[in-house]
């Protein structure tokens, strides 16, 4: 649906992109948008990301925005802080429309029960490092987590990570990560999981088993995995960095590209650990939320094609 050729012949009445242009040079995407406006083609863009989290490198994000952006008929994005900045890079007003549950609802129904339980004195802290995209800087952070989350009685910390990572012959293998989560597991000062990419029951599993899941981001601007805790009444801790703070509550520490601050990240665990806060989502919070944005696109798609 990107390509020029599929506009040109295909039959629809709007165009609304999200996600899937990461690799698209610019000037496809030029051509992409000039086709629509020779069909009259409504283009709505939803601005997810003003900085590309698998980048390490903003240039080739930023020319595809300086292309999208001026060129969209209507914009949205999920925080006030990033319609802000795209007012100010680009004298556009995108519409604020938030992000909506990740979770289902019966699953979310079902762990939120189970929450009711008293779980004991443990307290859990998960580190996922994926296949570590290139927004993450888990060497920071692991440390910080390892003497804080030492000191809480029934404190555990979990850090799962891809096979791509940590396998020997693994295409995206970090030698001094690997180096480093071995000897701390071995140590028995950390839980280590490898596995491949889990399914989403088990995903919805893991991250509903954690107190707490800390975002290991030094760049980036908004965060399905905050919004997949959230419906699971994991608490979040996320840097300040982007506008993950602005989706929902969360508990932050300073970092970003140029700052790391080990005594916010430790901070921030202990009043994790010190207040277990309510900082989730309710399964009625979710729906009202849903069908309010449904509602937002469904008006914004009739006053573009005018019905």
């Amino acid at each position: 649906m990107l390509q020029p050729g599929w506009a040109t012949s295909a039959v629809f009445d709007l165009l609304h992109l999200q996600f899937g242009f990461d690799a698209r040079p610019p000037s496809e995407l030029a051509e992409l948008v000039r086709v629509l406006q020779e069909r009259n083609k409504p283009f709505v863009y939803t601005v997810h990301d003003l900085r590309n989290p698998h980048h390490e490198s903003r240039t080739l994000h930023d020319e595809q925005l300086d292309v999208l952006v001026p060129a969209a008929d209507a914009l949205l994005t999920l925080t006030q802080g990033a319609a802000a900045e795209i007012r100010t890079r680009w004298g556009r007003e995108a519409r604020v429309v938030p992000h909506p549950h990740v979770v289902d609802f019966a699953t979310m129904s079902s762990w939120h029960q189970r929450r009711q339980v008293p779980r004991g004195t443990e307290f859990r802290v998960g580190l996922h490092v994926k296949s570590l995209r290139a927004s993450m800087d888990p060497m920071a952070v692991l440390p910080v987590l390892v003497e804080t989350v030492a000191g809480l009685p029934g404190g555990i910390l979990q850090v799962n990570a891809h096979r791509d990572v940590l396998d020997v012959n693994g295409n995206r293998r970090d030698d001094d990560l690997a180096a480093y989560l071995k000897a701390r597991a071995s140590a028995g000062q950390l839980v280590l999981k490898i596995h491949d990419y889990l399914s989403d029951a088990d995903l919805w599993n893991y991250l509903a088993s954690l107190d707490v899941s800390v975002l290991p981001y030094r760049f980036g601007t908004h965060s399905g995995w905050l919004e997949a805790c959230r419906d699971l009444n994991t608490t979040v801790i996320a840097p300040t960095c982007g506008y993950f703070a602005e989706q929902g509550p969360v508990l932050s520490y300073l970092h970003d590209e140029v700052n790391f601050d080990a005594q916010s990240l430790a901070d921030a665990v202990l009043e994790a650990y010190g207040n277990r806060p309510a900082l989730g989502a309710s399964v009625e919070e979710r729906r009202r939320q849903r069908q309010s944005i449904a509602d937002t696109h469904a008006d914004l798609y009739r006053s573009l094609l005018g019905c």
